[in-house]
Parts: C-alpha cells; sequence; structure tokens
C-alpha cells in the first residue's frame, strides 16, 4: 500500500509538471505572436510616415516650384 501512494503521488507530481510545461509554452507562443503583431504593426506606421514625409517634400517643391 505504501509503494501505491508513493507512485501515484509521483504521477501526480509529473502530471503537475507537465501542466506547467504546457502551460509555459502556450504563453511563450502567445507573447511570441504578439511581438510578430507588434512588429508588423511597427513596420505599417513607419511606411505610412515616410508616405506622408514623401507627401510633404513633393508639396514643399511644388509650392517652392510655384514660387519661382
Amino acid at each position: 500500500m505504501k509503494q501505491l501512494s508513493v507512485l501515484l503521488a509521483t504521477a501526480w507530481l509529473a502530471a503537475c509538471g507537465v501542466d506547467t510545461a504546457s502551460t509555459a509554452a502556450t504563453a511563450a507562443a502567445l507573447k511570441k505572436q504578439e511581438l510578430e503583431q507588434g512588429q508588423r504593426q511597427i513596420d505599417q506606421v513607419r511606411q505610412q510616415l515616410d508616405l506622408a514625409n514623401q507627401q510633404a517634400a513633393q508639396r514643399a517643391a511644388q509650392a517652392a516650384d510655384a514660387g519661382k
């Protein structure tokens, strides 16, 4: 009976470890997705800023040409 109790306790503790490892892996995968999404958003904002700067430069050049 004592051996059965030890065996059950060992199995229970091992199961807890597997659950913890699974939870950690899931959390890491979610964090990776969040980071990738954040990077995509940063890239989109940079592209929008670059476009806005190009348009502003074009307008400034057109205004300079119109003033000549």
